[in-house]
């Protein structure tokens, strides 16, 4: 007969990017390895904590599988090992890293020097975190690619199925454009929207209405609701959102801007494509929110 393991107290913070929440706790010496089952009872609105997904923050160095990002960035010093609500790994979460940043300088454990970034590990590789302003990043989230799929998207609400784009930046997207405004309402996401063919790592699946006009004083304006694989509907998603603009800018052929603004149901998020030496990146901007710190047993 197995023993049940010991209940532990976790010290946990909940927190949020225009509404994409999160459940946050500290292990700097990768100590505490939750299961899949807690991550989502942490995760779970009614019996846990609640949030669309864990952030474990770790010390580079004490977690194997990312330790040797720091042979390139030795300032790496902090991983966020990011899970989605049901207990899976992800790659890399837009608005999670800016949570996770406003954290690591909140309990002391980081700092961004005055016109410098922090650097942060994570499952996709290193991203750079600057400081726009208050509770405000800016993250140069690397390099990005059209993925070589071709998938048709079913979703309750549409009348038929709908072509797309796929996006990878770092996490596999597929973007849709819908006509208006009242086809994006009508969208209901509690219902998980149909890839053809099934992608076999799932996908986040992104709709997307242009603003009209699309572009005002030099930025690109839409509007975007996302289905997060592994979690469901959320009000925002920070690399859904980079791969929506990136979709609309592709679709919009030459002369469209770099720069975006994108409005999600849980605010706006900023979006700019610029070229460095080794290729074109973009980077995620906007809030980031600590909402309370509680002891949870677990």
């Amino acid at each position: 007969m197995t023993t049940p393991a010991p209940a532990r107290t976790l010290t946990v913070t909940k927190g949020h990017g225009t509404g994409n929440d999160f459940v946050l706790f500290s292990d700097p010496d990768g100590q505490v390895e939750l299961t899949g089952d807690q991550i989502s009872f942490l995760a779970d609105r009614h019996r846990g904590v609640g949030g669309d997904g864990v952030i474990r923050a770790v010390r580079t160095e004490a977690a194997s599988e990312v330790s040797h990002l720091l042979d390139a960035e030795p300032e790496a010093h902090w991983f966020m090992d990011y899970r989605n609500a049901d207990g899976s790994r992800a790659e890399m979460c837009g608005n999670g890293v800016r949570v996770f940043v406003e954290f690591l300088l909140t309990e002391g454990l980081a700092t961004i020097p005055e016109g410098g970034t922090l650097p942060i590990a994570t499952r996709a590789g290193v991203v750079e975190v600057a400081s726009s302003s208050p509770g405000s990043y800016q993250v140069d989230m690397g390099r990005w690619s059209l993925a070589e799929a071709d998938y048709t998207v079913t979703a309750r609400g549409l009348d038929v199925a709908r072509p797309s784009l796929a996006i990878t930046c770092p996490n596999p997207h597929v973007v849709v454009a819908l006509a208006s405004s009242d086809e994006l309402s009508a969208l209901e996401l509690a219902v998980p929207p149909t890839l053809n063919p099934p992608a076999s790592e799932g996908a986040n699946i992104e709709f997307v209405v242009p603003a009209d006009p699309l572009v005002a004083d030099g930025v690109g304006m839409i509007a975007m609701r996302v289905h997060e694989r592994g979690v469901g509907e959320t009000l925002s998603c920070g690399t859904g959102a980079m791969a929506a603009a990136l979709a609309t800018r592709h679709w919009a052929g030459e002369g469209a801007p770099h720069h975006w603004k994108v409005e999600v149901p849980g605010g706006s998020l900023g979006v700019r494509m610029f070229p460095t030496e080794e290729g074109e990146h973009v980077s995620l901007s906007g809030p980031a929110t600590l909402v309370y710190t509680t002891d949870v047993v677990i």
